[in-house]
């Protein structure tokens, strides 16, 4: 059966939230960075996902 497109739901999976751990916690792993890091990338760069990947490349290795 197919998916009822009619059914979506609020979501942007294109932003990331700082209030939700989940999704820091997430973003930290994929990227090999702390969620420290992250909620500090998000204050300096906005919340939108591949910017925030970009400028998590461009920290030094840890």
């Amino acid at each position: 059966m197919a998916d009822d497109k009619t059914k979506r739901d609020f979501r942007d999976r294109s932003k990331i939230s700082a209030d939700d751990d989940y999704e820091v916690n997430f973003f930290a792993l994929q990227n090999n960075i702390r969620p420290e890091q992250v909620r500090e990338l998000i204050r300096k760069h906005g919340n939108d996902r591949a910017t925030l990947t970009e400028a998590a490349k461009a920290l030094p290795a840890q």
